[in-house]
């Protein structure tokens, strides 16, 4: 019955300790939500200020998913490379020890009871009558701190009371190791947060059930245990997604596996370490010193890693607009002959055409900007690619005529771009939901039209004097103003709102545009 009762205590404590966790993630996720967003988004100058930026985001918040969440979708808004977003992730398994040092240092120190209960009132009370506001959240923190402290307490007295009753994997062998290992996934996966498997270690060493190298291994376990979370979180999502989590795993486990095999030695000199600080000689300030000397042993061994585990990476969980992305043509092999790789670049920049010609094609067919995106990242994609080949490519000795060719391509790849940016504005204006029959007509008329233009730009062949695209320009000019007029009259005599009238009426116009810079590309183009 005492074993019950103790058990439930402990049940208990760690429901309160992860209700804590999660109101206090929150308070601060929404008091330092701008600062988070920010310090992220600085984050792309060098090594050192992503794993910085890391730390420091996920000990303002106390939660490495939520960074973890951020620098994802800053990578998938393309505000982050992939290589920067690693170093951020990194940085964030540093800086989630920072829960370490709370319980070591505080929860185990002090009779948190006495400061606990305040924490909660006077949060809550914040939270009460600051509602949608910073200090609103920030008492959402203070309510969360003080559960934490609370369920600290109590996990503190049920293994105090199951110290007698109660043994956990002792020794040094492979099998103790191993099971010591297990303890600390299997905690971290069943409770979804290494912060309470942390301290559920703490507290337990503190207590006397475990022994200093064998709570070291359930350490150790317990980051090992976020891989499975970051896996499961990747199931399904993009590519960039897939690729953080895999480097989340690598991290890990290349840190579990060196850890492991040095353990006896990490702890001997980490008691060196911890007389040199004046940190208290108890097993808690010890586990704390440990997981951050962990983490940083992980960001040492994977610093000469980091490159090549990048490149990996980005060949691997591509998605079908990522391969169309890629070059066809660019071959820096031809750069050595500018003849050749002008008539590469010259391909390329076609082929970047005929994207940008499908987006105004959907767009012309009533697409929004959803339906658009993944045609705007193949443009992208190859739009730098361009870029990063004529960069090459001028640091070559060229003709006069070479460099005049030159020109001519990149002003054909900035009609490209001119078109992809119109389709993109186009897109993102939508069409009303009903017209009167005789704008209908007309927006088929001109999006026939349109789009017959298109077809003839993007043709192999076309007549030298160019009277196929001068016809198809007229018509397409005179099925917009044909358009035009209907939409105003629409607007005027009450069949159409202003405001849709206006929206509709810049939408129509950024596809007017559109083709006549795609005339203007197909003409030069087939002058190079």
């Amino acid at each position: 019955m005492a074993m019950l009762q103790t058990l439930g205590v402990m049940a208990g404590g760690l429901g309160l300790f992860l209700l804590g966790m999660g109101l206090m993630t929150d308070g601060l996720k929404l008091a330092a939500g701008p600062a988070l967003h920010r310090i992220l988004a600085g984050a792309t100058r060098t090594r050192l200020h992503g794993l910085g930026s890391g730390m420091l985001v996920t000990t303002l918040v106390q939660s490495s998913s939520a960074v973890t969440v951020a620098t994802i979708g800053f990578v998938n808004a393309g505000l982050l490379a992939l290589g920067p977003a690693l170093w951020v992730l990194f940085g964030a398994n540093v800086g989630t020890t920072m829960t370490g040092w709370i319980v070591a240092l505080v929860g185990l120190k002090f009779k948190v009871e006495a400061l606990a209960m305040p924490l909660v009132g006077l949060g809550v009370l914040l939270r009460l009558t600051g509602e949608g506001r910073r200090h609103g959240a920030f008492g959402t923190t203070l309510a969360g701190f003080g559960l934490l402290f609370m369920g600290i307490a109590l996990l503190q007295q049920a293994f105090t009371d199951l110290a007698g009753q109660l043994s956990l994997p002792q020794g040094e062998g492979a099998a103790a190791v191993l099971a010591q290992l297990g303890i600390g996934v299997l905690m971290t996966v069943l409770m979804q947060s290494s912060s309470a498997a942390m301290a559920i270690t703490l507290t337990a060493a503190q207590g006397g059930l475990i022994d200093m190298q064998g709570a070291a291994a359930v350490v150790i376990g317990a980051n090992i245990g976020t891989t499975v979370t970051a896996l499961l979180a990747a199931i399904g999502a993009t590519p960039n997604a897939r690729r953080a989590a895999v480097a989340h795993v690598v991290f890990n486990l290349l840190t579990g596996a060196v850890a492991l095999l040095l353990l006896p030695w990490i702890i001997d000199a980490l008691g060196h370490v911890r007389e040199a600080l004046a940190l208290p000689p108890d097993p808690a300030a010890m586990l704390a010193l440990f997981h951050t000397c962990f983490n940083l042993l992980g960001v040492l061994l994977i610093w000469p890693l980091a490159s090549p585990l990048t490149q990996w990476l980005q060949r691997r969980f591509r998605a079908s607009e990522e391969d169309e992305a890629q070059p066809r043509f660019l071959d820096d092999n031809v750069l050595a002959v500018p003849t050749l790789a002008l008539d590469a670049l010259a391909r390329e920049v076609a082929r970047g055409g005929q994207v940008a010609f499908r987006m105004v094609r959907a767009a012309l067919a009533g697409a929004g900007a959803p339906s658009l995106a993944r045609d705007e990242a193949i443009f992208s994609g190859l739009d730098s690619a361009i870029e990063g080949f004529v960069e090459r490519l001028r640091r070559a000795a060229m003709s006069r005529e070479s460099s005049a060719r030159l020109a001519e391509l990149l002003r054909i790849h900035r009609y490209h771009e001119s078109c992809a940016e119109q389709a993109g504005l186009a897109a993102g204006l939508a069409l009303p939901q009903r017209v009167a029959a005789d704008v209908e007509l007309a927006r088929v008329g001109f999006s026939n039209a349109a789009s017959e233009l298109l077809d003839r730009c993007g043709a192999v062949h076309l007549s030298a004097d160019f009277e196929e695209l001068d016809v198809g320009l007229l018509q397409t000019g005179a099925s917009y103003e044909a358009l035009k007029s209907a939409l105003l009259k629409a607007g005027a005599n009450g069949q159409l709102d202003l405001s849709d009238m206006e929206r509709s009426l810049r939408r129509f116009s950024a596809l007017r545009r559109a083709t006549q810079q795609a005339v203007k590309a197909r003409r030069r183009l087939s002058l190079t």
